[in-house]
């Protein structure tokens, strides 16, 4: 069962050899391994979305509820990428990751950080506000080996029901954000669970240190204004999942792309986001 990517022209490619200092970032929100799922359940995904990363080529991948064992099968499906991150229900191996892969012959691990969507974001399991479950976010910086530019990459996902949680935790990652950015450049992505133009979306960009990457394309956007599908159909509207960029970092192109299987059904809940961009410093 091969899946089939619709439509998709240049996109499909890498950046050609003259654009080698280009990065390309995706976000992905997997859906969690829930048997109740039934033909859509992650043993029945997985190699869908494996062969989506071997064909896209990230140079980092930001993933959304990832459980131990997801990642795991990853792994060993993906040889070329190391993926951080911890558990949000312990700081260890429990609970869902929003873990980053990335691209070991392309990027250096330098450090690594996860901290937690709440008032104490150093206690491992904590809870924030009305959240209805733990939340947390995975950061690293890496050194480009092609250029020798840092840069950071945070990784996040939002509660799904806590309007003041959601509202509070972009107020938190903003503020460590910028903490970061004095330093370096930064790629955020995630499910936010909310949509433009909302306050958790206005927190993160209303000062101009972030930047939704759709809006930033040189290049346009490609494919749908949505990145829920319910495993379903394309819910209208529903853009929720989100790559933005500090202003010093520059974005070529940028996408949300629709993948689906002969039968009809999609490798996820979510449709991944992927941007490619240029670090500063870097012509084109």
């Amino acid at each position: 069962m091969w899946p089939l990517l619709l439509g998709l022209g240049m996109l499909v490619a890498r950046p050609a050899a003259s654009d080698s200092a280009t990065l390309r970032v995706v976000s992905y929100n997997l859906r969690y391994n829930n048997p109740a799922d039934g033909p859509n359940a992650w043993p029945h995904r997985i190699d869908r979305i494996a062969a989506f990363v071997r064909f896209f080529e990230p140079d980092v991948l930001g993933v959304q509820e990832a459980l131990r064992s997801m990642l795991d099968s990853l792994q060993v499906r993906l040889p070329d990428y190391r993926w951080v991150g911890v558990g949000r229900t312990d700081g260890r191996d429990g609970g869902e990751f929003s873990a980053l892969f990335y691209r070991t012959d392309r990027l250096e691990l330098l450090e690594s950080h996860t901290f937690w969507l709440s008032p104490t974001p150093d206690a491992p399991g904590s809870r924030g506000w009305d959240a209805a479950h733990e939340r947390i976010c995975t950061w690293a910086r890496f050194r480009d080996r092609r250029t020798g530019q840092t840069f950071f990459v945070f990784n996040t996902h939002f509660d799904h029901e806590g309007t003041r949680a959601r509202l509070e935790s972009a107020r938190l990652l903003h503020r460590v954000i910028a903490e970061r950015a004095r330093t370096a450049p930064v790629l955020l992505t995630g499910d936010f669970n909310t949509t433009e133009g909302t306050p958790p979306y206005r927190a993160l960009t209303a000062d101009g240190l972030l930047h939704d990457a759709r809006y930033r394309a040189e290049r346009g956007h490609y494919g749908p204004n949505t990145t829920w599908n319910g495993f379903e159909r394309l819910v209208p509207g529903r853009r929720i999942d989100f790559i933005f960029v500090t202003a010093d970092v520059r974005v070529l192109r940028h996408a949300i792309l629709v993948d689906l299987d002969e039968q009809g059904r999609f490798a996820s809940d979510h449709l991944p986001v992927l941007a490619d961009v240029l670090l500063p410093g870097k012509s084109h």
